[in-house]
């Protein structure tokens, strides 16, 4: 009788799943039948969306190298040294991840109208510009590339870094020697997180960045500018690109060996 209920409970269980995946393999396979292939190759070699394509895996790559250098040492610092306030700190960085894209955006802009703000686009202009871009970008990628480090550096044992300072190396040769070779695996995927999160953002770039053709348009403001013109068929053939390369950086930290 228990074995009977317990392979019930797993069946309903795999039942749920198997629901889910369905419900998302007809979604996806109603998108790619909604045009014909003949219809997305015009509609992706146009170049509006050459351009957007080309600057959003730009900006991605530069938003998550920049989130992976941040995350590195914030993540190590988290999960090697018990301080006072560290859990609220743990809990702060992870702002980001809860608020509203929108939000994000609209604190970037009123931030950079500020007298600091000013200041700082007198050097680096952002408003609107394609440093913007990766700057909006970057803001939200790296709460998630640091969510990642932090659980790689968690898995690691500190023993070997403890064995390095006896031997007289410092506490970033131990760093740089011995916990880095040991996480490069969570560095590639906490670099692929934060660049699929890139590629994704919306609400802040269109807010912060704005959606000009042909100078901060990417691929996420290009879905919006489609549809908003009418151009589903567009709108589907970009929506199709994002997903195929999403799918690729799924591939690549599976490959890694790290689970997102």
């Amino acid at each position: 009788m228990r074995k009977q209920r317990l392979s019930l409970f797993w069946i309903v269980l795999a039942a749920v799943c198997a629901l889910y995946l369905l419900f998302w393999g007809l979604m996806l396979v109603a998108t790619m039948a909604y045009t014909s292939p003949e219809a997305w190759w015009e509609a992706l070699t146009s170049p509006q969306i050459r351009y957007a394509t080309q600057l959003s895996i730009w900006t991605s790559t530069a938003a998550a190298a920049l989130a992976l250098l941040l995350a590195i040492p914030i993540s190590y610092l988290l999960s090697r040294v018990d301080f006072r306030g560290r859990s609220l700190v743990d809990a702060a960085l992870d702002i980001p991840i809860v608020l509203p894209p929108m939000v994000v955006g609209i604190c970037l802009i009123i931030f950079f109208q500020s007298k600091i703000g000013r200041a700082i686009e007198q050097v680096i202009p952002l408003t609107y510009q394609v440093g913007g871009v990766v700057l909006a970008q970057f803001t939200v990628a790296a709460a998630f590339a640091i969510r990642s480090m932090r659980g790689t550096f968690d898995q690691l044992s500190p023993r070997p870094e403890d064995v390095a300072l006896t031997l007289g190396c410092s506490r970033f040769g131990a760093l740089w020697r011995v916990a880095l070779p040991s996480a490069r695996r969570g560095m590639v995927a906490a670099f692929c997180i934060a660049w699929a999160r890139s590629l994704g953002e919306f609400g802040p770039i269109l807010v912060f960045a704005g959606s000009t053709r042909m100078k901060t348009e990417v691929l996420p403001t290009t879905v919006w500018l489609e549809m908003s013109v009418g151009n589903l068929e567009s709108a589907v053939a970009v929506s199709m690109l994002m997903i195929a390369l999403a799918v690729s950086v799924l591939i690549v930290v599976r490959v890694s060996g790290e689970r997102l």
